[in-house]
């Protein structure tokens, strides 16, 4: 593991070079295909060192965030045009990739956390110095009160967990099983924030219309995985109390889950539109991570990995008809087939895999979870559905909405795309549908 961590660390002085934009880019690629063969397939632990060591679920969303990164800079090329400056751009990037790299392969409690916490960092000043609009003060904000409000007593859990048990190794704790309450709710309730469960949601949204192409992609990639890994990690050792009050957190994600699929129905706003999906989709493997059967469990880390490609590429779709429209309101953003019939394939197909139709991923993901949660409960069959039904129709309307209608008469002159946008798409779209065939991986980890 050191090895990646010192090829990323010496990747930095390479922003400082002159047009450097795009080897850092180019090297993202080749550190992608390095890690991607240096492992080993099995459900154990591999690569383990003093304090870093992978197993399949770190692999799959470490193997995401490299591609994501790399995908985030082809995507952000207006940075690198107008020289905004696009050195500290990189910069930031690469050093956010590192904490995600620490974060999924770290095996102390005590370090994951710190890890975890410092990949905030990088993302606000993201928003905050390349964010569009003003009120992205606001929303770097949010975004930091919001998870390091709720992330002070999972540090405190932590501590307490050294003083009982003396270690904090994760897997010397798969032994111990604590019952207590508070220890259940605050060791939680930072992963709940991070998914985000609805209800402690409001930051997302906010921070998603804020961020730049890069800073969205990036936060519905993989900031959101960091919940549900952090869950699958502490699920373990809290397992009796798990069993006593997850059906709260489930029936508030189900709920939640339905109430914002009808939020997005009335969403003007494409980049909110995808936020507020976002929010319902984690919601679902919220609910299905907490059944803590292994449909549930390993349905969730098979969605969270196809809503990182599938949300990322809605994000970078949405950026491309803003930089042509200069605007992201489905009122003026009618009629694109018209206007880039090329672009509305993509369109197609990344909304299809938004609404979880075959042969993408997110069909795995759906169907393993909804099996998870009516085994659960027969009754959230109602909720489950009306979530399934209204995730298509969001889906649809957002196609609908924007590649139909009459063109807004103030759009005289536009662009066609290039090839770099469309090579960003495939590369969004094609790990999608490719990895079904190879599900295995998404399902032998336990």
């Amino acid at each position: 593991m050191l090895k990646f961590l010192f090829m990323l660390l010496f990747m930095m002085p390479i922003c400082f070079m002159k047009k450097s934009f795009w080897t850092a880019q180019n090297f993202l690629f080749i550190f992608f295909f390095l890690f991607m063969f240096t492992m080993n397939f099995n459900s154990f632990n591999m690569n383990i060192s003093y304090f870093l060591g992978l197993d399949l679920i770190s692999y799959g969303l470490i193997l995401l965030s490299i591609w994501i990164t790399s995908l985030m800079i082809m995507s952000s090329e207006m940075v690198y045009k107008l020289n905004n400056y696009s050195i500290y751009f990189l910069l930031l990037i690469l050093f956010l990739l590192m904490m995600l790299l620490l974060t999924f392969s770290s095996l102390n409690m005590f370090l994951f956390y710190v890890f975890f916490e410092s990949s905030l960092i990088p993302t606000m000043f993201l928003i905050l110095g390349w964010g569009y609009q003003p009120e992205r003060l606001q929303a770097g904000m949010y975004l930091l009160f919001y998870t390091l409000l709720a992330s002070l007593p999972l540090l405190m859990s932590i501590f307490y967990i050294f003083s009982n048990v003396f270690t904090m190794n994760m897997y010397m704790l798969m032994n111990y099983s604590f019952y207590y309450y508070f220890f259940y709710f605050s060791m939680i309730f930072a992963f709940l924030v991070k998914m985000p469960m609805f209800l402690v949601h409001l930051w997302l949204p906010k921070a998603h219309v804020e961020a730049p192409v890069s800073g969205s992609m990036i936060l519905a990639g993989i900031l959101l995985k960091l919940g549900g890994y952090g869950l699958l990690r502490v699920f373990p050792f809290l397992m009796q109390m798990g069993l006593k009050f997850n059906y709260i957190f489930i029936s508030i994600s189900l709920m939640g889950g339905f109430i914002i699929s009808l939020v997005c129905l009335r969403q003007m706003d494409m980049k909110a539109l995808i936020a507020y999906s976002s929010v319902a989709h984690m919601g679902i493997v919220l609910s299905g991570l907490l059944t803590l059967s292994y449909w549930g469990l390993s349905g969730s880390y098979t969605l969270m990995l196809a809503h990182g490609l599938c949300s990322s590429g809605l994000f970078s779709l949405a950026n491309m008809t803003y930089e042509r429209l200069g605007s992201r309101s489905l009122m003026i953003n009618k009629g694109l087939l018209n206007f880039a019939p090329s672009l509305s394939l993509w369109w197609f197909l990344l909304c299809s895999g938004n609404m979880a139709a075959p042969p993408t991923l997110n069909l795995l993901g759906e169907i393993s979870l909804l099996n998870s949660i009516i085994g659960w409960s027969y009754y959230s069959i109602i909720l489950l559905s009306l979530l399934s039904f209204f995730g298509a129709a969001y889906s649809l309307y957002l196609y609908a909405f924007s590649q139909q209608g009459k063109i807004y008469s103030a759009l005289y002159s536009f662009s066609m795309n290039y090839s770099r946008e469309f090579l960003i798409l495939f590369l969004h779209w094609f790990p999608l549908n490719l990895l079904i065939l190879k599900s295995d991986l998404c399902y032998l980890w336990l």
